[in-house]
Order: C-alpha cells, then sequence, then structure tokens
C-alpha cells in the first residue's frame, strides 16, 4: 500500500484525564476545513500574522512561534539553462524560471515540507536571476513565475522570507550571486580570470568532486576577482574613487553608487513584486556577505585564522600581479593535522601571461589596484613592488583606521531597509547576518540597525565539512579559533557530538543577544554533507553517521530554543552530482529517488511523500510550534521517539534584571511578553513518530487537558492554571518506542571498562611494589 490516509494513533493521559470539549475553542482555523494545526504559519493558521516580540516570533494570540523550515533551494544557485561546458558564455541569456521547481510540481514539494513540518522557508533568489540581461533589464517572466509560486504556500501552512544568494560575489568568480554585468563594469575579462588565478571557475562547470578539488570554492573570496567585486562594492568611493562608469541615462558615477544603486533597484523590484503577498513575512538583504581587501592588514598575506588557506593561496599583491598577466610562484596548501592545512608547495602559475583585465575595459587593462598606487611594476627590476601596504587597512585620504561592520555594512543596511519598506510596508521583517563564522558584533548598535530586525546567522561544523567526514570524534574548531584549550575542545562519541554542536550554538545564539539585546535569532543555514565519509553511504544505502550528524546538529538547535531553515531542500540533487555546484551535496532530498506525482497523497499522514527524502527520522521530529507562553526547555530523544517540554505563563513582575541575564539561552526574560489571549499551546508530532503507536502523555497538571490531532499531527494542550510565573511540564512517550537507530555513547561507555581495568591493574602494581619496598 502506497498510502496511508487514516492514522490508527491514540493517546493516553496518565493521571485525572479531562475532556478537552469543555475548555475554550481553538484560536485560530486553517483554510476551508476549520481546523487549527501547530505548524501552520499562514494567516489563517495564527490568527492573523507573525510578528516578532523580543526574542520571539508571535503570532496573532500572543504565543512563542518556533519557526522550523528548509533553505529552498540550493538549485537556485544556477539558471535552469546552465551549461558546464559553454560556460561562462551567453550569460545575458540565462532563465531561472523553474528555480526550485516548476509550478505544476509545486503541490508535491510543499506537501512533502508540511508533512515534514519544515514549513518556515528561506526562499532563495539571486540577483543575476533577475536582472541577468543588463542594467535595469529585470526578468518579469522570472518575477512572475516566483510570485504565483510564493502564492501557493499558505494553502500548505507555509510563510517564506526571500533571501538573496550570493557566494564569492558571482557564478562568474566562482560562486553565486551577481550578473556578469557587474564584473565587466569594472573592467574583468569573463573568460580570462581562471588562467591568472582570479576565479576558481572548475566548481561552478561540474567539478569539486575529486580530492584536489574538494572545498576549494570558499578560497575564491580571496582571489582577484570576488576580493576586488565585494571592495568595490562597499568601499569603491573611498579606496577606487578614479573607477567611474556610466549609468543607463549616461550620467557617469563611482563604482560604488553604480554597483549599489543598481542593487538597490533591483531589490526595489523584487520588494514591489511579492511584498504584498500573505507568505512573503520578510527580506534578508544578502547572504553571506564579505568584506573584499577592507580592513587587509597586509598585501602579502591574508589571515590563517579566517581566510582558508587550501590548494594555491595567491596572496593580494600576487593576485595582483597575475591578474596583470604576470608569472608568479605561489604557494600551495594543503590538509594537515593538527592545524586544518599547511604550506607543502608552490608553483609558477600564469606562465601564458593571461591578463584578467580587459584591454577595452574600463581600466584599459590594467589593474584597478595599480591605477590607485597600491602596487607598481618595477621594469628594471623586472619585479612588482608594493608602494602601500597599509592601503586597505586605513583610509588612503585621511588616514583614520576603518571598520567595515561600522563604515559600510550597517549604514548600508538601514538604507536597504528602507528602500524596501518604502514599497511594502513598515512591518516586514528584515534578516541580516554577519561575515561566515564571526560571532554578532558588539558594535550593532540600536542606532545602527533598522526595527524590526531578525538576526539570522549560520552554523555549520567547520571540522566535518573541511574533511567532508564524520565519526566518533569532532572537534570544536569555533572553539579552538578562538584560543580554547585543545583539549577542551576535542569530543568523543555521539553525547560529545551532541553537547559539542550544542556549546558552538548556544555562543552564537548568546553572541546575538548580548551585541543586540532581546531580538529573534533564525539559524539561516545549517546542514550536514550528504556525501560524507567519502560518499560510502550510496554505495551501501546506510546513512548511519548523516544520522547522527543530523540528531546532533537539530539537538543542539533544540537546546538553543530558535529556529532554523535547514540547508537544503534540492530537488535536483542526486547521487552522482550532488547539489551540482562545487562539489556540494546538503540535500536530505532527491526527486530522483521520489514517487512520480500521479502516485502522491497530499494528506499529511501519507508516506508516500517521505520517498525521495534521506535520513527522515532525524530530520521529521517533534517541536512545540506554537507556545502559550515563554519556552524554557525541550528535550527530544531520537532513539526512543521521547520529548520534554517545559514553558512558563509570562509574569509581568518577574525580576528579569542586567543584560548578561537577559542574554542567556537557557534563563530567557518572563516579563517581555505580549497579552496572551489562549492557553492552547501545539505541538507538532510527526505522523511518521506516532502513526501505529500510543501517545503516553505525563506531566500535566489533574486540570490540564490534550488532544492529540493524528490527521494533523498536532497535539494540543490547554493548560487551566495560567497565573503568571507557572511552569508547566510535559513528557511525552511512545508505546511501543521506535527501535533505536544508534547507540548515544561517549568515552567512558566506549572504553570506561578497559579505563578502569588499567586502573586497577596500575594500582595493583603499585601495591605489589610499596609492598616490596616496605619489605
Amino acid at each position: 500500500m502506497l498510502s496511508r490516509t487514516a492514522s490508527d494513533a491514540s493517546f493516553i493521559m496518565v493521571g485525572q484525564e479531562k475532556s478537552v470539549d469543555a475548555l475554550p475553542a481553538q484560536p485560530s482555523t486553517s483554510g476551508s476545513t476549520g481546523v487549527t494545526y501547530a505548524h501552520d504559519w499562514s494567516s489563517a493558521g495564527t490568527g492573523g500574522k507573525l510578528s516578532t516580540h523580543g526574542r520571539h516570533f508571535v503570532d496573532a494570540y500572543g504565543r512563542v512561534c518556533n519557526l522550523r523550515g528548509v533553505n529552498l533551494s540550493g538549485n537556485c544557485k544556477t539558471p535552469v539553462n546552465h551549461d558546464h561546458d559553454s560556460f561562462p558564455a551567453n550569460h545575458a541569456d540565462v532563465t531561472f524560471v523553474g528555480r526550485p521547481f516548476p509550478l505544476e510540481e509545486a503541490p508535491d514539494h510543499l506537501a512533502r515540507l508540511r508533512r515534514w513540518g519544515l514549513t518556515f522557508v528561506r526562499f532563495l533568489i539571486t540577483w543575476e536571476a533577475v536582472e541577468h540581461s543588463g542594467p535595469e533589464v529585470y526578468d518579469t517572466e522570472y518575477l512572475d513565475y516566483v510570485r504565483q509560486l510564493l502564492s501557493l504556500f499558505p494553502q500548505y501552512g507555509l510563510v517564506a522570507f526571500v533571501a538573496l544568494h550570493q557566494d564569492v560575489w558571482s557564478r562568474y568568480t566562482g560562486g553565486s550571486g551577481a550578473p556578469a554585468w557587474t564584473l565587466e563594469a569594472v573592467g574583468f575579462d569573463l573568460h580570462g580570470l581562471e588562467e591568472p588565478g582570479a576565479a576558481w571557475l572548475k566548481g561552478v562547470k561540474g567539478g569539486g568532486h575529486t580530492e584536489d578539488e574538494r572545498g576549494l570554492w570558499p578560497c575564491g573570496y580571496q582571489k582577484l576577482a570576488a576580493a576586488t567585486m565585494a571592495t568595490c562594492f562597499w568601499a569603491g568611493d573611498m579606496f577606487a574613487p578614479k573607477m567611474k562608469t556610466k549609468t543607463t541615462d549616461g550620467r557617469e558615477v563611482s563604482i560604488q553608487q553604480f554597483l549599489q544603486d543598481s542593487f538597490l533597484n533591483m531589490w526595489e523590484v523584487i520588494a514591489r513584486t511579492l511584498g504584498n503577498l500573505e507568505a512573503v513575512i520578510g527580506f534578508e538583504i544578502m547572504n553571506e556577505p564579505h568584506r573584499g581587501y577592507v580592513e587587509l592588514q597586509s598585501l602579502h598575506a591574508f589571515d590563517y585564522n579566517t581566510d582558508l588557506h587550501l590548494g594555491h593561496v595567491p596572496t593580494a599583491f600576487q593576485s595582483f600581479m597575475l591578474g596583470s598577466g604576470h608569472s608568479v610562484a605561489v604557494g600551495h596548501w594543503t590538509r594537515s593535522f593538527p592545524l586544518p592545512t599547511r604550506k607543502t608547495s608552490q608553483r609558477i602559475i600564469n606562465t601564458s601571461g593571461q591578463k584578467a583585465w580587459r584591454e577595452d575595459g574600463p581600466t584599459q587593462g590594467k589593474c584597478l589596484w595599480e591605477m590607485h598606487g597600491v602596487w607598481g611594476w618595477d621594469h628594471k627590476k623586472d619585479e612588482g613592488v608594493v608602494l602601500r601596504e597599509n592601503y586597505f587597512k586605513r583610509d588612503p585620504h585621511s588616514g583614520r583606521e576603518i571598520d567595515w561592520y561600522t563604515d559600510f555594512y550597517y549604514p548600508f543596511v538601514k538604507k536597504w531597509a528602507e528602500r524596501v519598506r518604502s514599497v511594502t510596508s513598515e512591518d516586514k521583517l528584515v534578516f541580516t547576518e554577519p561575515i561566515p563564522n564571526e560571532f554578532c558584533p558588539s558594535s550593532w548598535t540600536p542606532e545602527r540597525r533598522p526595527t524590526n530586525v531578525v538576526y539570522a546567522p549560520h552554523w555549520y561544523d567547520l571540522n566535518t565539512l573541511f574533511m567532508k567526514a564524520f565519526g566518533n570524534f569532532s572537534v570544536n574548531v569555533q572553539g579552538l579559533s578562538r584560543g580554547m584549550f585543545p583539549l577542551k575542545a576535542f569530543y568523543w562519541g555521539q553525547k560529545g557530538a551532541r553537547d559539542n554542536f550544542a556549546l558552538q550554538m548556544r555562543n552564537i545564539v548568546e553572541a546575538g543577544y548580548r551585541s543586540l539585546g532581546e531580538t529573534p535569532v533564525i539559524i539561516g543555514e545549517c546542514g550536514i554533507p550528504m556525501d560524507m565519509n567519502k560518499g560510502e553511504a550510496f554505495e551501501t544505502d546506510r546513512w548511519d553517521w548523516q544520522t547522527k550528524m543530523m540528531d546532533a546538529m537539530l539537538t543542539a538547535l533544540e537546546r538553543s530554543l530558535v529556529g532554523f531553515t535547514l540547508w537544503n531542500y534540492n530537488p535536483d540533487n542526486d547521487d552522482r552530482r550532488g547539489d551540482d555546484w562545487n562539489g556540494e551535496n546538503f540535500s536530505w532530498f532527491s526527486q530522483r529517488r521520489a514517487l512520480p506525482t500521479s502516485w502522491l497523497d497530499y494528506k499529511q499522514t501519507s508516506p508516500t511523500l517521505d520517498n525521495g527524502g534521506r535520513i527522515l527520522r532525524a530530520v521529521v521530529r517533534p517541536y512545540p510550534a506554537k507556545t502559550a507562553g515563554i519556552p524554557l526547555r525541550f528535550e527530544y530523544e531520537m532513539n526512543n521517539g521521547e520529548f520534554t517540554y517545559e514553558w512558563a505563563t509570562p509574569d509581568d513582575a518577574a525580576a528579569d534584571t542586567g543584560k548578561a541575564a537577559l542574554a542567556s539561552v537557557h534563563n530567557p526574560p518572563r516579563s517581555i511578553h505580549p497579552p496572551l489571549t489562549t492557553n492552547r499551546t501545539e505541538i507538532f508530532v510527526p505522523a511518521q513518530l506516532a502513526q501505529g503507536r500510543k501517545l503516553v502523555v505525563r506531566g500535566l497538571k489533574p486540570q490540564d487537558a490534550y488532544t492529540y490531532d493524528a490527521e494533523h499531527q498536532t497535539l494540543a494542550i490547554l493548560t487551566h492554571d495560567n497565573a503568571p510565573g507557572t511552569v508547566h511540564h510535559v513528557t511525552v512517550a511512545l508505546e511501543p518506542g521506535p527501535k533505536p537507530a544508534f547507540d548515544v555513547n561517549d568515552f567512558w561507555s566506549d572504553y570506561g571498562t578497559q579505563v578502569a581495568g588499567s586502573a586497577v591493574l596500575v594500582l595493583a602494581l603499585l601495591v605489589v611494589l610499596v609492598g616490596s619496598y616496605l619489605s
């Protein structure tokens, strides 16, 4: 049987049972059926709309909303008609219509995400998708497609924030994001970037899967093309004032003004097109921003602690010379231990003398930074010379030391937010993030940020990403890079991985609270590589380590009480190509493994929607979606299906004092909360877990009541005593419990017997030696 539309789950009340019919009616209804469900974020499911209050998302009834979902989708980085062999030719004629999937396939995917409880979407678009043909030439067909797709979301309980995605500036510099004409405006030759090492493009042409290419793409941030583009975008007026270009109406403007005005104009078109949709609750300015050369401390080296060194890594000065057509000996870095990489060799590259700059471009074939006197070529000695070592560290005109965040990023974020809201509404949420792997800067004070801001940093286990391997041994790279004693940064087993990831996640979240105060935090990206451990799971179809890592990551998120959007749900993913971008393979869903549309049943209880999913037992988990109070603690053990949840009724008289106290994940303020107009808490309990089993609910007070709506995967709890400050507690178990997926091991469970035995032997030997000495 491919479809089961009825659930045979039942439930047990431990203690005094009370009929739910005698309690207040459901506060919200969804759709024509008049039935609410926990994970419905549409206006019908939330009583109007989602908003923010303090660190929380809240619905119209004052309930705290825990938003979980996905990035949709990784395939939005590349156009539908992308061709590995001809790239970067025909860049003006690309189309992204159908990314992330055709409109006719939308019900399949949206129903699937609803069944899995992942109904909060980070919807990805790129600048290239909107404006690939040229400045102010917008792809209205693509925008119409996106509008039609997002219009379908509320029917399935989904909402989204629209995020402008970029990596390493653009596809044409080895990543994704900006259109090709932005590089041409600065003078780059799109066909001349690879040979002089100005960009690494193999990864966007189908590469990145071999050992020597694995994980190289982030090094593109330091390479000439991407670093120059980011510098011109953020700080061109300061560092490249000689670079001028003409607008479409013939005006000559600085390169910074040209790029930023084009960016803002493009965003206004997006906001105007999508801003009035029910599903769109906000916008994110830019994925993983990067400062380029701004604040670069030395032209002779990048910072090993912050900039990835792998493969050929030319310094900024070497990049300048290479881009100008000179041959240069460049260091080559390989993976190592205990340091991540080390320099193992060097090789002369660009022996053909290829230039990265167009002779017919605005620089007339000359390096932009040579044009500004940062370096020059000594023709007598036939070598390059650094002329201004501290050029990017200080304002070249005043000598003032600069800060990328305060001087460039914060002002532009505010300008962007004002532009977006000018064509939408003041209550639209704006999502922002810092440079990847950095904590929230303490300088991000209220006057430097927009209103209604949501902090949306990213988290990945850097050790796993770098090694593309996960096992019993895990490392806290976040801690090591900040001076943690190495032995404290090493963890063993699944318990160790959970604790390791939880500490890192808590550090990110609490850094946000310390800097921003009571501001909502969403982890905008977090995920695991499906092709870890040399891709052995594709051969064996055993996903044990992927399951363990996903569980450890989601456990960490649950302990920090924050929402998230997983990276990523990609229908185009397959076992051979992965996500088909720079060798990445993060999607735990593949359309090629799914059932055809004609076989699907869209009901939430239908397992037909699960085909195509991997490691779903770790991904699809219970969670408190709408809480009539302040969440305090949530713990879920996927091996037995049991979870515990605690929350408190808000208390205006609570003593929430001190900024440090308010920054705690485990001790949230209880006095900062809008009025609650319902006592109904709704918990998503997936049909995958509950079908064929009984829910055993413990810990509620005698006059509390609950009901489980199996058809809509919702456990509703109605509390009776809601006096200010009251703490509620519930533990939910399953009978019979699911078969354990793995052991939650640690060092002592694995080696405790051996350690104890060795200790006994050592002690016995000491006794013998002491006895011999005394005798």
